[in-house]
């Protein structure tokens, strides 16, 4: 395909992922050196039988909703699941399975049985509606949903009218076991025979909003999850079979598949899942279950340290991780001066599967990203690729062992320049070589930790019957980095008040995920436009919070 990637043998009879990756010419440039596997390679096998074979059969892998599951009971759970995929929904090796869930551990399960069977897995998050479900099965083409029974309304409602859902099957998210996949499994044996996946077969496709509201599919092999276990977990948190993780985002991000599944489960240690992660219940898992190494946002790490005040016991955690925005000083150094343990600022991107620019627990310093993980390198440059002094704000780039392939995405073509990875972010490099967050490249608005789309947004309030015109920017907040802020021209007769916000923000909140409503809400008699009526949004920016 690329310059330097010749594609690994493929188990997948269904050929639809291989067949939809970009072309070899638009591939960023892999640099894999140091990262070794076989050509046949099953994520599922690696982190369940695999470690059972390694010795840690009795060790506790899952932790959530009040049990413990070892990794002996996770491979026999996952394996009987396994079989009950290909033998009564008939699931063919790249096959494509959307899995519908909070974090729990029946959703790891189901995702490490789905990719034992050989399919390329779509795990999605319960906030969204039926309307984005749809534009992802849709992109996907995607016959077999996985959904836990509490959640079933929007996939039912997504499948009702959809060409490619063809099934919706429950599985019981709490610890029973009741729902219509888990009893199927449990008629079934223990042993399942993998399939003999390639290194270089897609494992997962991870979901990113576009700034258009239109998502792209992130494609990543069975060997990127090893990478990013590998490289960043092995190197930077230095994972040991005693490290318990707990944290907030969702498994369907990466960011959360790799810090509360594939980097506990690669290395013998335990994850600890919460289906509401707020810190008041992150606290109470730390303080429950010891837990070692957390995962959030800066917003929930300030309101964590509220909590120490009131008494909260947070003194098993070793290290904490950031991501998601960048960490502001103050709470860096209040995190230190309150706890004693570091916390690491880095930067991910779903198309870069995890984590690729960090601190260091011998290697950290206040409101800077890092360096490059193992195996990355990182630059910043111009408009034409090329490199800025230091010092100089210009664009990040970056390449290494993971990297952007969207599927049947015309915008691959504007992520990957050079072979460079370009994130879309800001930087500026210091002389010493360290990276410091400037701002974002493109109108996405990320708060907390959240990316959302204007655009999305603004359809969303347009189908309300009030709304004649709006805008929706995003503008900083000292909580959540940044907040969704509407702009609204009202219909003729709607006055412009409190209620009327209200009306519009449960509007939005109903329409798509709930998490990207504007919690700033302005109106306005019109906007501001150009000569040619394109919508001004940089002075909207401008004009600040309300």
């Amino acid at each position: 395909m690329a310059n330097n990637v010749q594609l690994g043998p493929s188990a997948h009879v269904d050929t639809f992922a291989r067949d939809n990756l970009p072309p070899g010419e638009q591939w960023p440039d892999f640099r894999l050196a140091g990262f070794d596997y076989p050509e046949r390679l099953n994520i599922g096998v690696e982190l369940t039988d695999r470690m059972v074979a390694q010795g840690f059969g009795d060790h506790t892998a899952l932790i959530g909703n009040g049990r413990r599951r070892t990794y002996k009971e996770l491979v026999d759970w996952t394996n009987r699941l396994a079989r009950a995929l290909v033998e009564n929904f008939g699931v063919r090796p790249g096959n494509r399975i959307l899995i519908r869930s909070a974090n729990n551990p029946a959703m790891v399960a189901c995702w490490l049985a789905a990719t034992k069977a050989g399919a390329v897995v779509v795990n999605t998050m319960p906030m969204l509606r039926a309307g984005e479900l749809a534009q992802i099965v849709d992109k996907a083409k995607i016959a077999l949903a996985l959904c836990d029974t509490r959640l079933m309304d929007e996939l039912v409602a997504c499948a009702k009218d959809n060409r490619f859902l063809e099934q919706v099957v429950g599985f019981d998210g709490t610890a029973n076991h009741y729902a219509e996949l888990d009893r199927m499994a449990l008629t079934k044996p223990v042993r399942f025979e993998a399939v003999a996946t390639g290194r270089d077969d897609v494992a997962l496709l991870g979901f990113t909003s576009g700034t258009t509201g239109v998502p792209k599919a992130t494609m990543h092999f069975h060997r990127d999850l090893l990478v990013v276990a590998d490289g960043y977990a092995r190197d930077v948190l230095g994972v040991t079979p005693d490290d318990v993780f707990v944290g907030s985002p969702p498994l369907a991000f990466t960011f959360g598949l790799g810090g509360l599944a594939i980097f506990p489960l690669r290395f013998g240690a335990a994850a600890a899942l919460l289906e509401d992660a707020s810190p008041a219940n992150m606290v109470t898992i730390i303080e429950t279950y010891r837990a070692t190494i957390a995962f959030t946002a800066p917003t929930a790490y300030r309101a964590m340290l509220a909590a120490m005040d009131g008494g909260a016991d947070l003194s098993s955690l070793r290290l904490a991780v950031s991501a998601g925005e960048t960490l502001p000083a103050p709470v860096y150094e209040d995190w230190i001066a309150k706890t004693g343990k570091p916390i690491l600022d880095g930067i991910g991107a779903t198309e870069m599967l995890h984590i690729f620019i960090s601190n260091r627990l011998d290697d950290r310093k206040p409101a800077t990203t890092g360096k490059p993980v193992r195996g990355y390198e990182a630059r910043i440059v111009d408009q034409d690729m090329k490199e800025l002094p230091r010092g100089t704000v210009g664009r990040l780039a970056v390449r290494g062992p993971t990297g952007c392939r969207y599927l049947a995405d015309d915008r691959q073509s504007a992520y990957v320049r050079d072979g460079w990875n370009l994130t879309g972010d800001s930087f500026v490099q210091d002389e010493y070589g360290y990276f410091h967050f400037a701002a974002r490249s493109d109108d996405m608005i990320v708060s907390a930790g959240y990316n959302i789309a204007g655009p999305e947004v603004e359809a969303a309030l347009l189908t309300h019957p009030d709304v004649r015109e709006c805008a929706v920017v995003g503008v900083p907040d000292p909580e959540r980095g940044q907040i969704v802020q509407a702009h609204v021209v009202l219909a003729p007769g709607i006055a412009a008040d409190g209620d009327a916000a209200r009306r519009l923000q449960d509007h939005v909140k109903a329409t798509i995920a709930p998490y990207k409503y504007p919690r700033s809400v302005k109106f306005t008699a019109a906007l501001p436009k150009t000569e040619t009526g394109k919508i001004q949004r940089y002075r909207l920016k401008q004009a600040g919070p309300s």
